[in-house]
């Protein structure tokens, strides 16, 4: 039975803990609207950054162990898959809310729990990703963990930014994002059944995982980046891009040698 702990441990810390830059949004607003100029690109760079050193890799040395016993895996086809995957479900969640906006007429009806359904399905994902990582490789779990608080911090000031403009009392908008962000420890013990009943089954979740963070960085993160129109943010944006980039490098790098790989 493969130890269970630092997995829940590195869930809780990367799920709750990523709940801090929404709390902080709560008391500083003014300082938050500035930092996240730099958090949302830091995390795309740290993202990328994980999928193509480490998560990538890693599939594909779990692929090679899979074809000496004569299973043949496409580590990139399923990559690809992630990223469609990620896509459908996304424009699921878009197709509901056009649907349901024409319905009642009022944008407001709908934006609440369609914040928090996609919120909640983030956080499920983010779980399941830790954990297959952290079996696959605790080094690589660690990573992993680094990279996913690096796009939750901007996403939950985003989302607890829209649900106050909403209305929702200060109280409630906490506690919702809680339970929400509590899901990640959902996510993260079905995929540890899964791991533990399911042969082979690395391989094709690392290769999922790094669809899904691709996909967040190129399409959720980086096109905010270039809706902002404001002067002299671009050098600033670009620097702390290549910052995530270089510094989830240099963890994996570190994590690497101490564990010896």
């Amino acid at each position: 039975m493969f130890d269970i702990t630092p997995i829940l441990i590195a869930t809780l810390l990367g799920s709750v803990g990523a709940l801090s830059g929404g709390v902080l949004l709560l008391f500083h607003k003014r300082l938050i609207k500035t930092v996240s100029h730099v958090l949302v690109p830091f995390a795309a760079g740290a993202l990328l950054a994980t999928g193509f050193f480490e998560l990538l890799p890693e599939a594909l040395e779990h692929a090679e162990e899979a074809h000496e016993t004569g299973v043949e895996i496409n580590i990139f086809l399923w990559t690809l898959i992630g990223i469609l995957f990620f896509y459908l479900l996304e424009r699921g969640i878009h197709w509901f809310q056009y649907h349901r906006k024409g319905k009642h007429g009022k944008h407001g009806d709908v934006t609440i729990p369609l914040v928090i359904l996609g919120d909640s399905t983030h956080n499920f994902i983010d779980g399941m990703a830790i954990a297959i990582t952290f079996m696959a490789d605790p080094a690589l779990g660690v990573v992993t963990t680094l990279a996913i608080v690096a796009h939750e911090l901007p996403q939950e000031i985003g989302d607890f930014a829209i649900l106050l403009h909403e209305g929702m009392s200060r109280m409630k908008v906490v506690l919702v994002n809680l339970f929400s962000a509590l899901l990640a420890v959902v996510g993260a013990v079905l995929a540890i059944i899964i791991g533990e009943t399911t042969e082979g089954i690395f391989p094709y979740a690392l290769s999922l995982t790094t669809g899904f963070f691709i996909y967040i960085a190129l399409t959720n993160l980086l096109p905010a980046i270039h809706h902002e129109e404001k002067k002299g943010y671009a050098i600033v944006e670009t620097v702390s891009l290549f910052v995530g980039v270089l510094a989830m490098y240099l963890a994996i790098t570190l994590l690497g040698q101490a564990h010896g790989h």
